[in-house]
């Protein structure tokens, strides 16, 4: 029996998932034949959980209780910055979780961020299971290359809610480059510039007969598409206050109806010169009266109102060459990743910033996908084709006196890898040192993450400056930190290792996957006695016109009847599958009793 592993890209906008079939990756297209599935979440009113497609369809008629764009949050707490920007704009309400972690409200129940990707997850999972038709529970899930640790395992989190085995999680850049890579045996320096839904990521990789090297990685993790939808929508929000002194930001219904109008415009803009906007009866004036929204958008005003967008990501390109130290005239290759690079504008911008036309035979939306099945299937055979040497995305270090952040791994460091430092006590008879672990970027130590915090204990007595402590920090290829601190003098050490860190306990990750496993299993249930009841239904029909057309015996004819009275009723409400399956039989003997009579 072939075994499959699964290549996922979990994404803002859209998901999909790959697998390799044959020795050849390929999407795998969800229950309504497309190849993504739109990244939102719902509650119907029934209580049912609707994915995809289906949430997307009522996301207007029930605003409040269709989630969307939850990567952009996945693994930040509430204070932060983009997260109340985010509380500010979005129609559903996001509230604060018991570990100061975000979490979103519908139907009166809060859902962490690892759970509403969890369902999307379960998802694409039931897709490819039934697109094999055996379980499949191995995958490797893609993260934007920028991503921090908490937002790493948040997505790690999702997937074993999910019920998949994380094999690994690599960088969404990684994953494209590695789709690329197998379509070339060229020796090559390639810029994979990946402008999704929610987040933009560049990396620089250096491509040699199957070695994927990493030499830098940057990004943005709160810039993506979504960002060029709330321009467009800004936009259409101040032109009807103009016209009618009404904020539609006020009403929910009414700000999803523009959000999907804004994300069509923008595609529709990546082919026509304009578009028109025409949203009917969106609002009622104080009077009663209807009122409706119609505009005209020129691809011109739309790039006026997003080119700054645009130039950020050209700044980060700009720091992403330096940090490998290449030019744009040692870029070969530019892969584009995320459906954002479909724009002119932006796949114009990159033409111009890196001197070469983008790479034309790479599918934006399915490259990460593709990709990451590629690696799964390796790692599940252990036939390794493909060597991939990333790095850090971010600095790592400690906090030292003063509140200062003192790298001791800098970021774009090649993984494995293994860096120390000497630190001195800082005060006369010091017998213990407490260090604390940071990731980021800030100077400040407070404004970066905590990863752990030890106590180095039993130093020597001595005036400050005279007992030297190495720290080590040792970073494996799955990005796993173990730091070390050792007296010089002593010898003596003291190792702690850093596993990715959660917002959520592991108690609530149990929780959580048997609550997603147990709707799963009853969704089944129920979805397999829908289908024996419409299989039922039809066998009730050819009883009923046999009745009708045949003498039958007193005791024959009473059964019969009985036995309709019991299907009816059984399939007004369809919960046993396995009742409904009896009577299925015993009227599909009635039917052949009746015909073997006659």
């Amino acid at each position: 029996m072939t075994e499959y592993a699964l290549g996922i890209d979990l994404g803002t906008t859209n998901s999909c998932v790959a697998i390799v079939e044959n020795g050849k990756p390929m999407i795998i297209a969800n229950k309504s034949g497309y190849l993504t599935t739109p990244s939102i979440v719902a509650i119907a009113e029934s209580g049912k959980r609707l994915i995809g497609q289906l949430a997307k369809r009522q996301a207007i008629t029930n605003a409040t209780n269709t989630v969307y764009s939850t990567k952009r949050l996945i693994g930040r707490s509430i204070g932060d910055p983009e997260v109340q920007e985010c509380m500010n704009t979005l129609p559903f309400e996001i509230v604060e979780g018991p570990h100061e972690d975000v979490r979103v409200k519908m139907k009166d129940k809060l859902y962490s961020l690892p759970e509403i990707s969890a369902m999307i997850l379960s998802e694409l999972h039931q897709v490819a299971e039934d697109y094999i038709g055996e379980p499949i529970n191995q995958a490797i899930i893609t993260v934007p290359a920028y991503f921090n640790d908490a937002q790493r395992q948040a997505t790690i989190d999702a997937g074993k809610i999910a019920g998949l085995d994380v094999m690994r999680i690599i960088n969404e850049p990684t994953a494209a480059a590695i789709a690329y890579g197998t379509q070339t045996k060229k020796r090559q320096t390639i810029a994979v510039f990946d402008l999704g839904g929610g987040t933009f990521d560049i990396s620089i990789l250096a491509i040699d007969d199957g070695v994927f090297n990493v030499l830098s990685t940057t990004g943005d993790t709160f810039l993506g598409g979504e960002d060029f939808d709330n321009r467009i929508i800004e936009h259409l929000v101040l032109l009807f206050a103009r016209e009618h002194n009404i904020d539609l930001r006020e009403d929910p219904m009414a700000m999803q109806r523009l959000k999907i109008a804004a994300e069509k415009a923008k595609c529709d803009l990546s082919q026509l010169p304009s578009v028109e906007i025409n949203l009917p009866f969106i609002q009622t004036s104080s009077d009663g009266t209807a009122l409706h929204l119609n505009a005209i958008l020129t691809r011109d005003e739309f790039e006026n109102l997003v080119i700054d967008l645009v130039k950020r990501t050209l700044k980060i390109c700009q720091v992403a060459l330096m940090d490998a130290n290449v030019t744009q005239n040692d870029i070969d290759e530019v892969v584009l990743v995320g459906g954002m690079t479909r724009m002119p504008l932006v796949q114009m911008a990159v033409s111009e910033f890196f001197h070469t036309n983008p790479a034309k035979n790479i599918n934006p939306d399915e490259v990460v996908a593709i990709g990451a099945a590629i690696q799964a299937d390796e790692l599940l055979h252990q036939g390794m084709q493909h060597i991939l040497l990333d790095v850090t995305p971010l600095d790592l270090g400690i906090a030292v006196h003063g509140g200062n952040f003192f790298v001791i791994t800098p970021k774009n460091t090649t993984i494995p890898c293994s860096n120390s430092t000497v630190f001195t006590t800082s005060f006369d008879n010091q017998t213990s040192l407490k260090i604390v672990v940071l990731q980021g970027e800030h100077t400040v130590a407070n404004d970066n993450q905590v990863l752990a915090e030890f106590t180095f204990s039993g130093i020597r007595p001595a005036p400050a400056g005279e007992v030297d402590v190495e720290i080590t920090f040792d970073v494996d290829a799955d990005g796993i930190v173990n730091v070390t601190a050792r007296d010089l003098e002593t010898q003596k050490e003291h190792v702690v290792s850093i596993s990715r860190s959660s917002n959520l306990t592991q108690e609530e990750i149990d929780r959580m996957f048997k609550e997603n496993a147990d709707y799963l299993a009853s969704e089944k249930l129920g979805e397999e006695a829908r289908n024996v009841a419409a299989h039922l239904k039809n066998d009730v029909q050819a009883l009923r016109t046999l009745v009708q057309t045949h003498s039958l015996p007193d005791s024959i004819s009473s059964y019969v009847l009985t036995l309709i009275k019991k299907a009816t009723s059984a399939m007004e409400s369809p919960d046993d599958p396995q009742m409904l399956k009896v009577l299925s039989n015993d009227i599909e003997n009635a039917i052949h009793l009746i015909e073997e009579s006659a």
